[in-house]
């Protein structure tokens, strides 16, 4: 069974029942849910979709919804812009649709507020990074530029302001009234998009806790502000998104993979789970198999500690999202077999819970265990278990489900459901029943087991056993 998770868009290419089921049964763990795209009708019969297909198949599934934010687009254009190295392009304050003036190409921007906040020598990049305009002069209604390379400039393509300190809202009405609808849809993750410093993410869950929401809240590294706040961002965040789209325009190129791996590691010291995100398998969009390149990402993004690896474009409009899948979890599954497991002695402890995962997990490793079983309230210890990285699963015992949907993200963590008892012994006793009729466990193997004294108490974990046969026996015959 593969450790690190797999996150996959649905489109129209995987939006039925039946490539659901499959997505899910090659090894997918949570679904995304693109809020650029869609109307509400669409994305909750998607949900519909996902929850029938994740009961009928006996198998838990996250759902992720990932809000567009404010993204810079370029406005409707009477025609496509045919630009040359050397041409003239005036952005305008005043929305116009764009036009070729004399020698000039002119356009607006859907956000025109921003224009005030240009200096003259920074750099526009249009059509999502591919042309790029250097800027020679500013006023109050112009921003006048000089494309530096080729390219065709079509209506509604993004913009970004790699140089400019942009002081706009993150979360727009349309977000806002995205994320209504997912509370009151139950989603479990909510991505937040073009993050710059960790105000926004305080600022985003104070909404869902307005709309009743506990939805667990991701920040999308995609800026060179969010690059330069991490360490506060990942602080507030739930967890992290490295969206290496538009963060390898915000930054130069060259610099995404070292910067992947830092935030990688800084998210795995501080127990929240991250996901590399963006053209990890795009190849197989159009084709049926992925470049050795795309292979070495995914194999890389593993081996660096992510919790989870995403697909974009591939499983949402590509030809074949359930060959892809297929592709990636076996890439994940021979990577893992390098993976350098047992980071017990990494890092720093916080509190007492970071101390029993810890030993459980070196406990486990050391006596052979084939699980490790983690009863957990909040879904912490369960996290805080998986940064230790050991050799073979977590099970994650709560009693919540949205607690059990939230771990599905999580490195290594299966999640299991069952009823809670505020007696120990009794909790151990209903745990192993549950376990042993979901066949998660069984008489002939040997598990660690960590739980809170009193039971049931959040932030409690403070109880370490071993489980053998004659335990299991013991839970399951003798505990009333």
């Amino acid at each position: 069974m593969k450790k690190t998770k797999i996150v996959a868009t649905i489109g129209p290419s995987s939006d039925s029942i039946d490539v659901i089921k499959s997505l899910i049964q090659e090894g997918v763990n949570v679904f995304r849910l693109n809020f650029s795209h869609g109307t509400h009708e669409y994305h909750k019969s998607t949900i519909d979709k996902i929850k029938e297909a994740s009961n009928s198949l006996g198998i838990r599934v996250g759902v992720l919804q990932d809000i567009c934010g404010p993204k810079i687009r370029v406005g409707a254009l009477n025609e496509p812009f045919e630009l040359k190295a050397g041409d003239r392009l005036n952005v305008l304050k005043d929305s116009i649709i764009g036009r070729k003036n004399g020698e000039i190409y002119e356009l607006s921007i859907n956000q025109p507020q921003i224009l005030s906040l240009i200096k003259e020598g920074e750099y526009i990049y249009l059509y999502d990074g591919t042309i790029r305009a250097k800027v020679v002069k500013c006023s109050a209604d112009i921003i006048e530029t000089i494309i530096e390379n080729d390219g065709i400039l079509s209506s509604n393509k993004g913009v970004n302001f790699p140089n400019t300190k942009l002081n706009i809202d993150v979360i727009t009405q349309k977000d806002r009234d995205d994320m209504l609808w997912g509370a009151q849809n139950g989603v479990d993750f909510v991505a937040i998009s073009f993050v710059q410093n960790a105000n926004d993410i305080i600022n985003a869950k104070a909404i869902l806790r307005e709309f009743g929401s506990n939805a667990k809240v991701f920040a999308k590294i995609e800026k060179f502000d969010a690059v330069e706040n991490i360490d506060s961002i990942i602080e507030a965040s739930d967890g992290i998104m490295v969206a290496r789209g538009d963060l390898g325009i915000e930054v130069p190129y060259y610099k995404v993979p070292s910067i992947q791996k830092s935030i990688i590691k800084k998210a795995n010291a501080a127990n929240r789970p991250v996901i590399t995100a963006t053209q990890m398998m795009l190849t197989m969009a159009k084709s049926q198999s992925a470049t050795r390149a795309e292979i070495s990402d995914v194999a890389n993004a593993v081996l660096d500690g992510t919790d989870a690896v995403m697909l974009s474009e591939e499983s949402a409009v590509g030809i074949n999202p359930v060959a892809v899948v297929k592709a990636m979890s076996a890439t994940i599954i021979q990577s893992e077999s390098i993976y350098p497991y047992g980071k017990f002695d990494e890092f720093e402890f916080d509190d007492e819970t970071d101390m029993v995962a810890s030993a459980s997990s070196h406990l486990a490793q050391r006596i052979g265990a084939d699980a490790i079983i983690s009863i957990t309230s909040s879904g912490s210890s369960a996290i805080k278990m998986a940064r230790n990285r050991p050799t073979m699963p977590i099970i994650a015992v709560t009693h919540d489900e949205a607690i059990a949907r939230s771990l599905t993200i999580v490195w290594s963590v299966t999640p299991s459901l069952v009823v809670s008892k505020n007696q120990l012994n009794l909790l151990l006793a209903n745990t192993i029943k549950g376990l042993k009729d979901a066949g998660l466990i069984n008489y002939e193997s040997t598990y660690t087991l960590t739980a809170g004294y009193p039971a049931g108490k959040i932030g409690s974990t403070n109880y370490i056993r071993i489980l053998r046969k004659d335990q299991i026996e013991y839970y399951l015959n003798e505990v009333k």
